[in-house]
């Protein structure tokens, strides 16, 4: 059926409600949004769902969430996993609570257990969860840090990760075999719950987590004598975060946490916010306004499924608030983690400090500094749940630490993916050990700095809705495959990574290897100077991203470095769309 049969369809089926069908008819007339509803299936990708929440097949709504779930069923019976369970947790969006009990609905009417949060809850615990309560997998309602109109649902495997090969394609097959919404099964929340098949959970996994997050503490005697000296703002942007992250701070003895009051509490529409992701300055405003009124030394926010944490610190000497990127952030808590281990003795000799192809290359340096193996991953915090994994089917490798650029890491393996509470934890711990050394965060930055090189990275993306958008997308992917750029700006380029034909050609040699990693969209080019450039279309937004990094001698000559290397790549990108 074309877009427009598809739309009559489901105004005329009797299986999909009227509300619904109200809303639909609602758009009779306007064709370009009847395309956009109906053109093509919301895809369920390695990622799971994610999209605008709406009536019609592209779009997230209980019927998209219904039918997601029932391919995941059929996969969990295939596997014979029915009788594990699966973890559900959502987070503060629109609907949200809803597609919860839909997925856990449509799991008890195949027989399968669902486990579901009272409330909303931080992804990192859902990760936890899964593997608190060895389920099979587990469902995530969240659209992390997407705009108020979107919504998703992400899936877990039993290892606490989100899904890889092979599950990932074994349920999207699943999920895509699925064609006839009305034959989704689903029965009766009351049925449910009489028949042990749908299980609320809370304070007990609540306490098993934030007891497994205490155990990554360094300095617990550190943090007694010197939090009082130390004064955190901290806001949950509208999210999950607020009882989790003030609870962990508080228990290890934290007092001067303030929380930003406009954004304490749970809320879809994000009303203080149009764009709630704390990579962006606007997130910050009312954060930094508390800050300068308490004299605050960090300031933190975590986005709305609490995977993801930005930071700005103080600068002593100025009295300015400093943002740190993903990266930075992600080096200065693996900086202080291996410190302290160090320290201690406790590096193991198997030690792995484990990032993203898009990630710094001051991760590298960190990694040769304390002489453990530095591996390097896909995009996604997936990539590295599964390097965890590997090392405990293995039993070679010790995981230390892990992050990508985009604001999110985890120390400790009790989760399996990004984790921005026990990444608020850790960083309010390093800000007492550095308080011991009469030095603020940002001091430790420059200390970093100074020590492995003025790294700085940066990343141009380009939005691009819509059937034009992804067509435009997908030229520029071909036309940089077709024709390999020998230098960008003022770097050469020494090899070429295509992660699609897992190929990395040496310009100079012509020599080919593998990449070892699995098959991805992604195009990287190792630069000279150590600096590189990669280009790949998100996974979760109607985009294509440029990723790009430097080294400089100095503060002065990393941002001027960096800032005529992103023009290069701005001239690229205008010649190419």
């Amino acid at each position: 059926m074309n877009y427009m049969e598809l739309y009559k369809a489901w105004l005329e089926n009797p299986y999909f409600d009227e509300a619904t069908k109200k809303e639909l008819k609602d758009l009779e007339g306007n064709e370009k949004e009847i395309e956009d509803r109906f053109y093509t299936e919301l895809e369920f990708g390695t990622a799971g769902l994610r999209g605008v929440i709406g009536a019609g097949v592209n779009r997230m709504n209980i019927y998209t969430v219904r039918k997601a779930t029932q391919g995941l069923a059929n996969y969990i019976i295939k596997q014979g996993g029915e009788k594990k369970g699966v973890a559900i947790a959502y987070d503060s969006r629109r609907m949200s609570p809803e597609f919860a009990d839909e997925a856990a609905l449509c799991l008890a009417a195949n027989g399968i257990k669902a486990y579901v949060f009272e409330s909303l809850r931080p992804t990192p615990e859902l990760s936890f969860a899964v593997r608190e309560l060895k389920c099979i997998a587990g469902i995530n309602i969240t659209a992390s840090h997407n705009p108020p109109e979107y919504n998703g649902y992400k899936v877990y495997w039993e290892d606490g990760a989100q899904i890889t090969p092979p599950h990932d394609t074994g349920i999207m097959a699943e999920v895509k075999a699925v064609t006839d919404y009305a034959s989704v099964k689903t029965m009766d929340k009351e049925e449910a719950e009489k028949a042990g098949l749908y299980v609320t959970i809370g304070a007990d996994v609540d306490d098993a987590y934030i007891a497994q997050l205490k155990k990554q503490v360094k300095n617990p005697e550190l943090i007694k004598e010197y939090q009082k000296d130390i004064k955190i703002v901290y806001t949950p942007l509208h999210g999950t975060g607020n009882i989790p992250a003030r609870r962990i701070l508080r228990e290890l003895g934290f007092e001067n946490v303030y929380v930003v009051p406009e954004q304490e509490l749970p809320d879809g529409n994000f009303p203080t916010v149009s764009y709630p992701n704390p990579e962006a300055a606007e997130a910050f405003e009312l954060a930094l306004k508390l800050a300068k009124e308490k004299d605050a030394d960090l300031v933190l926010a975590t986005d709305p499924d609490a995977d993801r944490l930005g930071v700005y610190v103080k600068d002593s000497k100025t009295g300015e608030y400093i943002t740190l990127t993903g990266n930075m952030s992600g080096c200065l808590i693996g900086e202080y983690e291996l410190s302290q281990l160090k320290a201690n003795n406790q590096i193991p000799d198997d030690g792995i400090f484990v990032k993203t192809i898009v990630s710094t290359n001051m991760a590298d340096a960190i990694a040769k500094y304390y002489n453990v193996k530095l591996i390097e991953c896909l995009t996604g915090f997936k990539y590295i749940g599964q390097q965890i994994l590997k090392t405990e089917q293995t039993g070679k490798g010790t995981y230390l630490f892990g992050f990508e650029e985009s604001y999110g890491c985890l120390v400790g393996t009790h989760a399996r993916d990004k984790d921005a509470i026990v990444a608020t934890m850790a960083l309010c711990e390093a800000a007492a050990y550095y308080k011991s050394r009469n030095m603020t965060l940002w001091d430790a930055m420059i200390e970093m700095y100074d020590r492995y090189g003025y790294y700085k990275d940066d990343v141009k993306a380009i939005t691009m809705k819509g059937i034009e958008g992804l067509q435009k997308i997908k030229g520029i992917m071909e036309t940089l495959r077709k024709e390999t750029p020998t230098s960008v700006g003022a770097y050469k380029v020494l090899s070429a990574r295509d992660y699609k034909e897992d190929t990395i050609r040496n310009l100079e040699t012509g020599e080919v290897q593998s990449t070892g990693l699995p098959t991805s969209n992604v195009l990287y080019y190792d630069l000279s100077d150590d600096a590189w450039l990669c280009v790949r279309p998100s996974g979760t937004e109607p985009k294509i991203k440029f990723y790009y990094g430097i080294k400089g001698t100095s503060m002065e000559d990393a941002e001027k470095k960096s800032a005529e290397l992103g023009a290069k790549v701005l001239e690229m990108i205008d010649r190419m769309v």
